[in-house]
């Protein structure tokens, strides 16, 4: 298994070469551009740091919430181009953890974000715009659905209030 993937990456490493001495300069240029960190890398750098969260979840809208406390650890990896998240807690009385890998992507203009937690077996995934008028990142994504197997739409916006306030609504 150690060869296969050692022999995988020299291969896309040779061919991402190969295919950068055919490029033209404009062709290099756009490159560079897109593995670059840009000023909304910086932004999420600002949020790294270990976070308290204050969690309140409706399972129905007659039902009272239901409230969880965690906390979350977030770091900057890859040379600044994505934010590590891990989050950890209890929720009616079981360990809760997540992870979610999230980015800006220079080429699409828009932001990326995976989430993956112990609640579940599945990967999600999600993109969408920043707005700087409300500094809102409006994102969407499709998720499992347990009970019927089904994919269905999630949206989530994460609103940057101030550097030590975010509220994430999903």
């Amino acid at each position: 298994m150690k060869k296969i993937t050692f022999t995988i990456c020299i291969t896309l490493i040779c061919s991402l070469f190969i295919i950068a001495n055919g490029q033209s300069q404009e062709e290099m240029q756009k490159w560079m551009e897109y593995m670059t960190p840009s000023e909304m890398h910086q932004m999420l750098a600002k949020a790294d740091g270990k976070w308290n969260e204050e969690i309140t979840m409706w399972a129905d809208a007659d039902a009272p919430p239901q409230t969880m406390n965690s906390s979350c650890v977030n770091k900057m990896i890859l040379g600044g181009r994505y934010q590590e998240s891990i989050s950890s807690g209890s929720f009616n009385g079981m360990p809760f953890e997540g992870k979610s890998v999230s980015g800006w992507d220079n080429a699409r203009k828009v932001f990326v974000s995976t989430w993956i937690d112990n609640f579940g077996t599945g990967i999600i995934y999600m993109e969408g715009p920043w707005n700087a008028k409300t500094k809102t990142i409006e994102m969407k994504g499709n998720m499992t659905e347990p009970m019927s197997g089904k994919s269905v739409q999630i949206r989530e916006t994460m609103q940057f209030i101030d550097d030590d306030t975010h509220l994430m609504r999903q």
